[in-house]
């Protein structure tokens, strides 16, 4: 024991001992959304004040989103109907990946409100392949989604937006499932989002299902832990990724994608994709860009694999995945973007010549 205290004396002269304090007591998102507000108050004041009103902003227009997709979770955990929803992504695995990239691709949820039903389904111990399939195509369309591109770029760009979702679901889903039997996804997720068994997952509570759990105090319980455990995670993962997108705005000007992409080329789609992973916003506010450079010349081939790479790689999508996945599922989560997105692009292109 008096080792132990030696050792920890003799770490606490090192400032990565009060470094690793200071992110174990607020968490990854918090402590670094922290010091960039720091780094940006004392050179950049404005920005700081600037990026801080744009994250709350953010954070208030989706509490709704926030609230309903926390509530659903927790419903779902509370009541033990996350069985049912788990049962269907748990069938024949060809079947199940089918079922979530279409389930995806038409759902109303957002790449934020998504993360707490992910990350339920991962608990319940629905395979990565389905989940990863649901993941790649829910950002992509939802149907007031759908409706503005429809407005904005034509029928029939957002029917070959939607196709293409639910065509990445698959490839994403399909590649994983190849993949996993290899061992290499077998502890690919962090343990927020890992198969797990405590006090409210007994024998019991697999098999009974009480719709009306309030009147139960074990499950009201559950239900309130889960509320605050899910609710806290998504705010902390929003804020950091609400704050890295306000920066993105500000340092990363349209002009520059409008120049890259404004003209057709044989570089155009591999740009595309190359530009939408790390510049994408988000798709709603890419949809006015996007059409914006359709009226400029550009192939609207190249516009749908802009907004496909980016949907699936938006900040908060990316932070959505980072946040359940360990770096090797993230990388082959981004791998599938890219070869995904290029890959409907160029097929758009053959669709548009003949």
């Amino acid at each position: 024991q008096d080792s132990e205290k030696n050792i920890s004396k003799i770490g606490q002269k090192y400032p990565i001992f009060y470094i690793n304090r200071f992110f174990s007591l607020l968490g990854f998102p918090i402590a670094f959304s922290l010091i960039i507000i720091l780094i940006l108050g004392l050179f950049v004041p404005l920005q700081a004040i600037e990026s801080v009103t744009s994250t709350l902003g953010a954070l208030v227009q989706i509490s709704p989103f926030i609230l309903l997709s926390v509530a659903v979770a927790a419903y779902l955990k509370a009541s033990g109907s996350d069985q049912i929803v788990a049962s269907t992504f748990n069938g024949k695995p060809i079947k199940a990946i089918a079922i979530a990239s279409i389930f995806g691709a038409l759902s109303p949820f957002c790449s934020c409100g998504v993360i707490p039903l992910v990350a339920g389904l991962l608990a319940a111990g629905v395979p990565i392949a389905p989940v990863l399939a649901f993941c790649i195509a829910s950002p992509i369309m939802d149907p007031e989604m759908f409706i503005l591109t429809t407005a904005e770029l034509g029928f029939e760009f957002a029917i070959i937006k939607t196709f293409s979702a639910i065509t990445m679901g698959l490839m994403a889903g399909y590649s994983a499932l190849l993949i996993s039997k290899t061992g290499y996804l077998s502890d690919a997720l962090k343990d927020i989002a890992k198969p797990s068994c405590s006090d409210s997952c007994s024998n019991e509570d697999k098999v009974s299902i009480i719709y009306k759990f309030w009147h139960n105090p074990k499950r009201r319980k559950i239900f309130i832990n889960e509320t605050l455990s899910v609710g806290l995670f998504l705010t902390r993962w929003l804020a950091f990724a609400f704050l890295l997108e306000s920066l993105l705005i500000a340092y990363v000007p349209n002009g520059l994608i409008v120049n890259w992409l404004g003209v057709d080329s044989t570089y155009a789609l591999p740009l595309a994709v190359m530009l939408g992973i790390p510049t994408y916003l988000n798709g709603y506010a890419a949809i006015p860009l996007v059409g914006g450079l359709l009226e400029l010349g550009m192939s609207p081939a190249v516009g749908l694999t802009f907004m496909l790479a980016g949907s699936v790689t938006s900040i908060p999508a990316a932070i959505a995945i980072y946040s359940l996945a360990k770096p090797r599922l993230v990388a082959l989560y981004l791998i599938i973007a890219a070869v995904g997105s290029m890959a409907a692009g160029y097929l758009f292109s053959l669709y548009l010549i003949f």
